[in-house]
């Protein structure tokens, strides 16, 4: 079974950066999605970016292009995203995902990954 854990959320001022870890122990199969997505209370979890492992392409939400960034480091079982320009609008919990097995492609809804982050919270001050 594999686990997902969250790292480096936290508190800045807006125009600030961050970067966020999500590790998963456990075996990681080739055919994967990786991904980001958020959620701020009052509102449906939405993808910030994710990956599959078949094309290598980062898929961004519109809101976050240019101002964050997919890795990953595959050796490490671990993906990153670094913020940038940080906006109070992106003040939100972060969850990490993978989903296994995919279809050809990663999904939209959080809830159709295999396996999923308890979350960390990302507050922006304006």
């Amino acid at each position: 079974q594999v686990q997902l854990a969250e790292s480096g959320g936290g508190s800045v001022h807006a125009g600030g950066s961050l970067r966020l870890s999500c590790v998963a122990s456990g075996y990681i199969v080739r055919d994967n999605c990786m991904g980001w997505f958020r959620q701020t209370p009052g509102k449906a979890r939405e993808e910030v970016a994710t990956i599959w492992s078949g094309d290598e392409v980062v898929k961004y939400a519109d809101n976050v292009k240019g101002r964050f960034t997919f890795s990953r480091d595959t050796a490490e079982n671990a993906w990153f995203l670094e913020m940038s320009s940080l906006k109070p609008e992106d003040t939100a919990q972060y969850y990490c995902a993978l989903r296994t097995y995919t279809d050809g492609y990663c999904p939209r809804l959080f809830e159709w990954y295999s396996f999923r982050g308890r979350g960390i919270q990302v507050t922006v001050s304006s």
